[in-house]
């Protein structure tokens, strides 16, 4: 065993994984075993156990923390969540279809029965606890609470009823507490999707999903009642830019393409001559174009051809618009469509800019869903915040101007990338904290009280923290009700009852 604190330098860049595209999809999980190159690890200290804690229990909350045991054989890490369940956007993201992705809560609960880990659900940072007084019971604070809000459209209309945020769409079907009153009105045929990404695809899925495909998901029971009774039957994903600027990848593109019961509505005029365009394109962008170019171009087997005439429903990609104002019914309170203004490209690639030709044309709709982006908020007045970026300012996750304080994630970086991405930079976050509590930045000699400090608190504000094994009680009350219904779970979507069942 090497001596107090000997490192032994191990190996940086090693995401051998697929993401598929989405801020939390799936990716390689390191083994507990594996040190991955250019990281260091610490092995063994010979100063009191530091004590540190993370804000936020998704994917990078649980890199950090996963990271920070692994490379430090002394460190204790308390994680906190606002709700009393784990995993953010794994569990409230990840659409309902997609169970392979959400494997990784496979090893962030065996994180979270580490010894040296204890996890605090129920626990509202900034609220309940200040971070002030989270900093003064543990060596280092890691805020890693991800993206809470969307970014809105800023035009007219944006609040008539029938348009929603992607996001809260998301949370509705997913079973995210704050989202469970959401009721979409699906009682129109046509429904529009402004973006491009991702998310905009995962939700015309789950819109146009044959019900059979989604009662054998953990899709919520109230969502899943509702879109038994839905009547949309046409899904336009519409964006501001170009088939070669579009954000999705191709595995979503091709489940949309397959999705039984619904027909491909692509214009060959978007794709002409798109094939010399990619010739020196990136391998993935050159996949995803000849893929949309043969939706568009050539024409279907027979059979294909009989299948997708068959088709009660259908979607399609609207390029080069970009919205300017929700339209109103007569009575000025619901969306009928919306006015989209016609772009030109200024610029190729992903660089290239949407400007306005000055023509417009309107699209009838009377769903419409606003899939453009996630946006990180403020937690408490204590932490620096850039309000135009959406991030905490920070240098390899140190917080700038405030020692002690660190971020992963969303909130580090602004909402993008693949849960590789994510939990890369958890990592490197990690890494800054072992650093600097190897350099004596953090001083470990001076002991902490942890939970024991934070308990005191939350005790004398009437909160009472959630457990994981008051998690694992939830979680088999959700597969055993799933289980009846012929599911893999069924989500309990509300708070009260979550703590009902855990005897709080």
């Amino acid at each position: 065993m090497a001596g107090a604190g000997a490192r032994v330098p191990l190996g940086r860049c090693w995401a051998g994984g697929k993401g598929n595209g989405r801020p939390w999809a799936l990716a390689l999980t390191p083994s507990l075993s594996f040190t991955p190159p250019g990281f260091t690890r610490w092995l063994s200290s010979a100063s009191p156990a530091p004590r540190l804690c993370v804000v936020g229990s998704g994917p990078a909350g649980f890199y950090t923390a996963q990271h920070i045991l692994k490379h430090h054989g002394g460190a204790r890490v308390d994680i906190y969540e606002k709700l009393p369940v784990p995993f953010g956007l794994v569990r409230f993201g990840v659409a309902p279809d997609h169970p392979e992705v959400k494997n990784v809560i496979n090893a962030f609960t065996q994180t979270a029965r580490s010894e040296r880990c204890a996890y605090y659900g129920n626990v509202t940072v900034g609220r309940d606890v200040t971070v002030a007084e989270l900093r003064q019971a543990y060596h280092a604070v890691v805020l890693s609470y991800g993206a809470e809000d969307n970014r809105v459209l800023g035009i007219p209309g944006e609040n008539l009823s029938g348009v929603y945020s992607a996001r809260a769409f998301v949370g509705w079907y997913n079973g995210l507490p704050e989202n469970r009153d959401l009721k979409p009105d699906l009682s129109c045929e046509t429904a529009l999707i402004l973006g491009h990404g991702n998310v905009a695809l995962d939700v015309a899925r789950i819109l146009l999903s044959p019900l059979p495909l989604l009662r054998k998901t953990d899709i919520t029971d109230g969502s899943l009642a509702a879109l038994a009774c839905s009547k949309v039957k046409r899904v336009w994903l519409v964006g501001r830019r170009g088939p070669l600027q579009v954000a999705f990848t191709i595995k979503e593109l091709r489940e949309m393409i397959n999705l039984p019961g619904a027909r491909p509505v692509l214009n060959p005029a978007d794709f002409a001559g798109l094939e010399n365009a990619i010739k020196d394109a990136p391998r993935p962008r050159k996949r995803l174009t000849e893929l949309m170019i043969k939706t568009a171009l050539e024409k279907p087997g027979e059979k294909t051809m009989e299948v997708q005439a068959a088709a009660p429903r259908e979607w399609g990609l609207k390029f080069q618009r970009s919205p300017q104002e929700v339209l109103a019914t007569a009575d000025g309170r619901r969306a009928r469509g919306v006015r989209m203004a016609l772009t030109r490209l200024e610029g190729s690639g992903d660089s290239a800019k949407a400007v306005p030709t000055g023509d417009v044309e309107e699209l009838e709709c009377g769903l419409v869903l606003s899939s453009i982006g996630y946006r990180s908020l403020p937690l408490d007045p204590a932490v620096p915040f850039d309000s135009r970026r959406g991030v905490i300012p920070n240098s390899s996750g140190r917080v700038e101007g405030v020692p002690g304080l660190y971020c992963s994630g969303w909130v580090k970086r602004g909402p993008t990338g693949v849960i590789i991405t994510t939990m890369n930079d958890s990592f490197d976050t990690a890494q800054s904290v072992l650093e600097d509590l190897q350099v004596g930045v953090l001083d470990a000699s001076a002991s902490r009280e942890g939970f024991g400090a934070v308990g005191s608190i939350l005790r004398s504000r009437g909160v009472r923290p959630v457990s994981f094994s008051d998690w694992e009680k939830i979680d088999a009350a959700e597969v055993a009700r799933g289980k009846a219904a012929g599911k893999p779970r069924e989500k309990i979507v509300d708070p009260q009852e979550m703590l009902q069942l855990i005897g709080h």
